[in-house]
């Protein structure tokens, strides 16, 4: 369960970065039609950015893929070999939570 929702997290996350770079990209290609030197610097500052953000964002993925596998391996790993302290912490944090949902 706690795989498939960091997974859903994390892909749902990529596919909003790459909606970003493919709308600049959009973006881009729409003012290639403006003239003048101004005009070209800032395409060229723009493709640099987009570049820059493509490779932030191969690097992030990655680097939240690893992450999220390794949380998901240590929690499996906790549970499984401590399966009734998993249970008690369970069922603390539940008490906690109820306890602070009828405060309010």
């Amino acid at each position: 369960m706690a795989r498939k929702t960091a997974k859903n997290a994390q892909e749902i996350l990529m596919a909003d970065f790459q909606a970003l770079v493919f709308d600049a990209e959009r973006l881009l290609e729409h003012t290639a039609s403006l003239a003048g030197d101004q005009a070209e610097e800032l395409r060229a500052q723009i493709k640099e950015s987009l570049f820059k953000a493509r490779e932030t964002l191969e690097e992030t993925k990655e680097s939240l893929k690893d992450r999220g596998q390794a949380a998901v391996v240590a929690t499996e790993d906790y549970v499984q070999t401590n399966p009734w302290q998993s249970v008690g912490i369970a069922a603390g944090a539940g008490f906690l939570i109820g306890l602070l949902a009828t405060r309010r």
